[in-house]
Formats: structure tokens, sequence, C-alpha cells
């Protein structure tokens, strides 16, 4: 932990913290960025997610699969990247913040569901409305509350 509150004063004040801090232009654009990335990880997992609880069987899975997961991949990349910038910006006290804390563990967790969800489901896609697992119903449930939990965790930091 020590390790990590460290690297973060020394992000605060590396110039990229100097840049978003006072730049009118970066901290808002960074903002949007990280927003532009949440509807696109947040509306793809949303879509996937509610379609393995079994919810608009008339979309294919496989193909909804195929079309939705570039887009939550690329949005996850816009999350991190806006949102290392949003945080060079005031580093070291999000690092020691509670909320913040959480919310990258459910990042993480958000991440290796998904991962893990991959290796052990992807192959059982195409009979999956016949016989659907019932871990796999749970992780994709597990998904959407840790991935909704992760939004409203970051809107919090900005109030609390």
């Amino acid at each position: 932990m020590e390790i990590a509150i460290a690297w973060a004063g020394w992000l605060e004040a590396s110039a990229l913290g100097e840049q978003m801090r006072d730049s009118a232009l970066l901290y808002p654009l960074a903002n949007l960025l990280h927003l532009s990335g949440l509807v696109m990880l947040l509306g793809s997992m949303l879509f996937l997610d509610l379609r393995l609880l079994g919810v608009a069987r008339e979309f294919d899975l496989e193909a909804l699969s195929r079309r939705l997961t570039p887009v939550a991949i690329c949005g996850l990349l816009i999350l991190m990247l806006s949102g290392l910038c949003l945080f060079a910006a005031d580093g070291a006290p999000l690092a020691v913040n509670r909320l913040m804390q959480i919310k990258l563990l459910l990042v993480a967790l958000g991440v290796i569901n998904a991962l893990c969800f991959r290796r052990w489901w992807s192959a059982r896609l195409p009979a999956w409305d016949d016989h659907p697992p019932l871990l796999g119903r749970l992780q994709a449930l597990g998904s959407l509350l840790a991935w909704f939990a992760v939004m409203a965790l970051g809107r919090l930091l900005a109030y609390l």
C-alpha cells in the first residue's frame, strides 16, 4: 500500500499531474472521455449480461457477444487511460480514499470475471439458452453488479 501511495504522490507531482490541474481543457476533456468509455463498457456489459440472464432471447448470443465484446474492451481501455489522467490531478488523496480503493478492486474483479467467463463458457454459448449454467448466470449477475458499483463509486468520488 505504501508503494501505491508513493506512486500516486509521484504521479500527482509529475508533468501530467500538473497539466491536468493547470489546463482549463485537459481535465474536462479527460472527464468526457471517461464518461464515453463508461458508456461503451457499461452499455455493452448491460446488454450482454442481460442476454446471458435470459432477456431478449431473440438476439443470437454468439453474434451479440462478438459485436459487443470489442466495444466493451475499447471502453475499458478508454476508461483506464482517461482514469489515469484524472487520477494524476489528485493522486495522493485519491490513493488513500476508501471509495477509490473499492472502485479499483471492483474494476479488477470485473475484468477477472470477464476473463474467467470467456475461458469457461465461450464454447458453450451456442447451447446457452437450452442449458444455461447456474455459475455462468451468477457470473453475469455479478458482472452487472460490479460494473454498476464501479460507476456509482466513481460518481460518489466527486462528491464525498
